[in-house]
């Protein structure tokens, strides 16, 4: 008999599981797709201290959008923000104190806190050369995550789930994650885009987002307002209440019982997805096609007519989508958009960017009122935070290959405090329930079938 050749034997195969279910079933079954309910609230299926996302308020039962609040272990990120700005400090490692302590912590604390994540941003003895540059891998998240997961064969204590055995692993992830990213980015860009590789060693009185900086940059050179901003963009994205899908992971895997770099490895591969972490990309590209169709960026009915053309798929990728305008629970307003969009218009002066900066504001203003005239939506949309973030990391000369990891770099910190939180609470292991709606069948011989 003649083998079949494996293109024909895989195309038969992909006819046989394009089956779908029929999508009344999930009415009659009452089933929250998304964990969501029609209404949009979320399906509460745990507690936290950690985060909290703040959209509405319930009065004699009916949801009434106010302007989004995001606190971290109960204080306003607005307040975090503003402390550490004020004070013309650095605010990254004093939020990943907050989140996985518990407190903020005063400047002694502080100064041993960053004193320890120095000393832990030391990737082990011919890592570089041997996991990061002799298999570069063409996307930098997947580099990352298999980094991760060699930390666990180079750990004597890697199944160890003790807290102060987790702490100690999550702290050294927080400190190597910016060494992983950009070294992964780096073989990346010198094996696949032929060129030159140039690898810095991190610099122990640098902030993270410094250091970032420094490590990516061939020269090594940023502005004092460039470093401010990739540090805000850092705190902003570091926590967003336990029910977003990467940290959801986190707690879904650690009730398992699995190792910290399994949890962590998870998770990556949970915000690597388009509709978590990859959003600012398709931002991006959005408006680099925006940019190519307008006649001009200056006229309200051309942008119109442009998000119109999209809305009605004719337009970018014909998705529908307007990326980077509406979340899953902000309606009036991200207060991570609100913070980030006075020092992204500074950044955009400095740069001489302005002009485009200036059709980013259009469209944040344009776009929720095309949309609420399109659409049949149950709450308002506005310009989250993937609407700035990529073309602040554009104006900084990061490459797109590192959006997504940079987001990494700072969810990091939330995904050791839920990790911990979920060791520490001990609950019992995530199952959510499926229910089967295909039909009873008899089993067929073979020589029947």
């Amino acid at each position: 008999m003649e083998d079949i050749k494996l293109e024909e034997f895989e195309e038969i195969m992909f006819e046989k599981v394009r089956n779908s279910i029929n999508p009344e079933l999930y009415s009659k079954y009452q089933v929250k797709r998304g964990l969501r309910d029609l209404d949009g609230r979320g399906v509460l299926v745990g507690l936290t201290e950690i985060g909290e996302v703040h959209s509405y308020i319930v009065d004699e039962n009916e949801m009434i959008p106010i302007p989004g609040k995001l606190m971290y272990r109960g204080l306003d990120i607005e307040n975090i923000v503003e402390g550490f700005l004020k004070d013309d400090r650095y605010g990254f490692e004093e939020t990943c104190y907050l989140l996985i302590f518990g407190e903020l912590p005063s400047k002694k604390e502080l100064e041993n806190f960053v004193n320890v994540l120095s000393k832990y941003r030391k990737l082990p003895d011919d890592f570089v050369r041997d996991i990061i540059l002799k298999m570069a891998s063409k996307d930098i998240m997947n580099s990352l995550a298999r980094s991760v997961l060699a930390f666990y064969s180079l750990d004597d204590k890697a199944e160890d789930t003790t807290i102060k055995n987790v702490l100690r692993q999550c702290l050294t992830m927080i400190a190597c994650f910016p060494l992983m990213a950009v070294y992964g980015y780096q073989a990346y860009s010198h094996y696949h885009d032929n060129n030159s590789l140039i690898i810095h060693s991190p610099c122990p009185n640098l902030s993270t987002a410094e250091n970032i900086l420094h490590m990516l940059r061939p020269d090594s050179k940023y502005t004092k307002l460039e470093a401010k901003l990739l540090d805000l963009a850092l705190v902003l994205h570091a926590e967003h209440g336990g029910g977003n899908n990467s940290s959801f992971v986190t707690h879904v895997v650690t009730s398992t019982g699995s190792d910290t770099y399994s949890v962590i490895a998870a998770a990556l591969g949970s915000l690597k997805g388009p509709r978590h972490g990859g959003a600012n990309i398709k931002v991006i590209q959005m408006f680099e096609d925006m940019k190519q169709n307008l006649k001009s960026w200056e006229y309200d009915s051309e942008i119109e007519s442009y998000l119109d053309r999209i809305l009605n798929k004719q337009a970018f990728d014909c998705s529908g989508l307007i990326y980077g305008i509406g979340h899953a629970v902000y309606s009036i307003s991200d207060p991570r958009t609100v913070i980030f969009k006075e020092y992204v218009a500074q950044l955009a002066k400095e740069k001489g960017l302005e002009k485009e900066y200036n059709l980013y504001a259009k469209v944040e203003k344009i776009a929720p009122q095309i949309v609420a005239k399109k659409r049949k939506i149950y709450k308002g949309v506005s310009a989250n935070v993937d609407f700035y973030s990529g073309f602040v990391y554009k104006m900084l000369g990061i490459p797109s290959e590192m959006y997504t990891p940079i987001f990494a770099i700072s969810r990091i910190s939330g995904w050791s405090a839920h990790r911990i939180e979920e060791i520490v609470n001990d609950g019992k292991i995530i199952r959510p329930a499926y229910k089967c709606v295909s039909k009873r069948r008899d089993y067929v011989a073979i020589q029947d079938r």
